[in-house]
């Protein structure tokens, strides 16, 4: 790998500066981090690689080889400022992921809300209209029926989809704190 190539790997050009390489690492940390495809094995499997790619140019870049300004610190230092690296983009991933979560989250309240509304207004409807069974009002309370039933089977999946949820946002935030846990000792 050369420092054109670690560039063209972070997105930027040939006058980037060392702030523009942490910030695009940091940006680019958080697309391709496989974390956000955990539900997706192909794509967490092909996230996986190029965020390999993504650390190695950024370390071939900070670390002096791609570097303007060449070397510094010895190899402790190194390896302790790689592993930092490390911690910091995994916890970008995970505030990344977090936040996809609870968009999902938010999208699921929706949809149990709605299905909530049509139970709701679909049984109450279909009671009504039930009592006159023929005619219109028996269309209309099979209609509304249906839309009760609908309501009903949106309530349960949505709620077994939050669940699921809200165990991934359990999970990340433990990892979150296990990962400030040893950023702290690393810098320390």
């Amino acid at each position: 790998m050369n420092r054109n190539e670690a560039l063209h790997i972070l997105g930027l050009g040939e006058d980037a500066t060392a702030a523009d390489i942490k910030t695009a690492y940091r940006e680019t940390v958080q697309i391709l981090h496989p974390d956000r495809f955990a539900g997706n094995k192909k794509l967490q499997d092909r996230a996986t690689e190029q965020f390999k790619r993504l650390q190695e140019a950024y370390e071939y870049l900070t670390e002096g080889k791609g570097s303007k300004a060449g070397r510094t610190g010895a190899s402790a230092k190194t390896s302790s400022r790689r592993t930092a690296s490390e911690i910091e983009g995994r916890l970008a991933g995970i505030a990344a992921a977090r936040t996809q979560l609870i968009a999902q989250r938010d999208i699921l309240l929706d949809e149990r809300r709605n299905g909530i509304a049509f139970a709701v207004v679909g049984g109450i409807i279909a009671l009504i209209c039930g009592r006159r069974p023929f005619g219109l009002f028996g269309v209309v309370a099979a209609l509304a029926g249906t839309a009760a039933v609908w309501g009903i089977i949106q309530i349960v999946s949505a709620q077994r989809s939050l669940s699921t949820i809200e165990e991934h946002l359990k999970a990340l935030q433990k990892q979150k704190k296990q990962l400030l846990r040893k950023l702290e000792e690393e810098e320390a």
